[in-house]
């Protein structure tokens, strides 16, 4: 069993610090540190998590008397330091290892540091719903002690991005290629009777991904024409990832029948396994691709984006047009944020897929009422959380002032809504949410997740919104 936290008491010096920048950076951490200390409850949510060890660790004897014993106190100071600092997995750890002070807040002391693939395998392991349970025990406890007020909310919404590249029809062939490519070599030395001589087209396909991405970039006076002389190529870059779909269902099949039978021994059982389930993923995920492709270039329909498919590696992104001036386009997930006026978060939302915003206000005020045991005295939100004037008057019946710009023509009522010195006020406030946007995405990382799934994705978003809430917390 994984221990919770590292009790030992261990003699540390720490010289004193010289610059008062070095000051303010010690004592940010200090000031979170006795936030954790207050509230054990928060280790204790990650500690249900990651409890277990895990497999590489119970190989090792990680938690035996010799092994290293990584608490769940450790592994949630670790992804603190991490979103302060900006650091990748193998950053933080190195910076960690390095640094005297950070040893310390993350309750190492002098015991050996937890490498960076052990602590990407426990910070996978907290579900997105932890990391909600997290924030709201947070926003619990600063309502209790009175460092947040429910007079005043705003809600936004932005796009998290994830990392994928452009998704043009000829990029995704190439990749679904290359990716079952290198699935039939693993397969051909685990078991090269299963493979047959037959090469593989990768440099083909690659100088054809490359061709189609030259030509599509040029210029042309007859769009028509210039699509329809790019047909033939995407037509050969189809056909060749189909000879190798096609091959890759005929080695399925014979791998399958294999492991059924137990020919293998037990370990490399399990590697055929793993890799024939890997196999079997991206033979979907590139049936969907040629499917798409030949739908959109050759036939020349088009494909709803709902039922597109713009990475093989993230198959959850979503096309987000939003309509801004910077990125019309963006790939990724809406997120919802819900912020009072001490810029604290006191709820957010991630979304599989795109919301209609103004479905989400009445749900957001109930949950502000749960909170504060009351609705607020003003909400205000841009205009696309605005429904109806039914919807208004519903809110205006639970709320003193709603301050939601009308989308479209306006009467002269409700110009004059909109112009009244408590509703601009009111729309000033709301424009601070923009602010704490920018910093979530600028300073602590969101603009782009790294993680890869569904899952991690969301998570990653309520830990950077929890770090985002300590340091609120923290300020001077």
């Amino acid at each position: 069993m994984r221990p919770r936290c590292n009790n030992q008491s261990q003699f540390h010096f720490q010289a004193a610090p010289t610059l008062k920048i070095t000051e303010s950076y010690y004592s940010r951490y200090d000031r979170i540190d006795a936030i954790l200390v207050e509230h054990p409850e928060l280790v204790d949510l990650i500690h249900r998590d990651i409890a277990e060890p895990l497999d590489c660790e119970k190989a090792a004897g990680a938690t035996g008397e010799d092994g290293y014993k990584c608490s769940s106190e450790t592994v949630l100071r670790m992804v603190i330091c991490q979103i302060v600092e900006g650091c990748s997995l193998r950053e933080i750890v190195v910076r960690v290892d390095d640094s005297d002070f950070l040893r310390r807040f993350v309750r190492v002391y002098h015991d050996p540091m937890i490498d960076s693939s052990t602590f990407c395998r426990l910070r996978n392991r907290i579900d997105p719903q932890t990391w909600k349970q997290i924030n709201d025990t947070l926003a619990q406890a600063a309502v209790d002690q009175g460092h947040i007020s429910g007079e005043r909310t705003r809600l936004d919404t932005t796009a998290v991005e994830t990392n994928i590249h452009w998704p043009s029809d000829s990029s995704l062939l190439g990749d679904a290629y290359r990716t079952l490519a290198r699935l039939v070599e693993w397969m051909r030395s685990l078991d090269p009777d299963l493979v047959d001589n037959r090469r593989l087209q990768c440099r083909k396909v690659k100088r054809l991904v490359q061709k189609i991405g030259r030509r599509s970039r040029g210029k042309s006076a007859d769009a028509e024409a210039h699509r329809e002389t790019l047909k033939p190529l995407h037509a050969q870059l189809i056909t060749l990832v189909y000879k190798l779909h096609a091959w890759c269902e005929d080695i399925v099949r014979g791998a399958v029948d294999k492991v059924a039978r137990q020919v293998y021994p037990e370990v490399l059982r399990d590697l055929v396994a793993k890799c024939t389930g890997e196999t079997i993923h991206f033979r979907g995920l590139t049936d969907q691709v040629m499917k798409q492709a030949h739908q959109r270039v050759i036939e020349g329909t088009q494909v709803p984006n709902d039922q597109k498919l713009f990475s093989i590696f993230e198959p959850h992104t979503e096309l987000l047009i939003r309509g801004k001036a910077g990125k019309p386009i963006e790939f990724g997930h809406m997120i919802q944020i819900q912020q009072v006026g001490e810029k604290f978060i006191t709820h957010y939302d991630v979304f599989s897929h795109k919301p209609v915003e103004h479905e989400l206000v009445g749900p957001a005020i109930e949950r502000h009422r749960k909170l504060f045991g009351d609705y607020p005295d003003a909400l205000t939100a841009d205009k696309g959380y605005y429904g109806s004037s039914e919807q208004l008057a519903a809110l205006r019946e639970q709320i003193d002032l709603v301050a939601i710009n009308k989308k479209g023509k306006r009467s002269e009522e409700e110009k004059q809504r909109e112009s009244d010195p408590f509703f601009r006020h009111a729309q000033r406030f709301r424009a601070g949410v923009e602010g704490t946007i920018s910093y979530l995405k600028r300073v602590l990382g969101l603009a782009r997740c790294y993680v890869k799934g569904w899952t991690h994705c969301a998570a990653t978003v309520g830990a950077t919104i929890f770090v985002h809430n300590l340091l609120i917390l923290t300020r001077e």
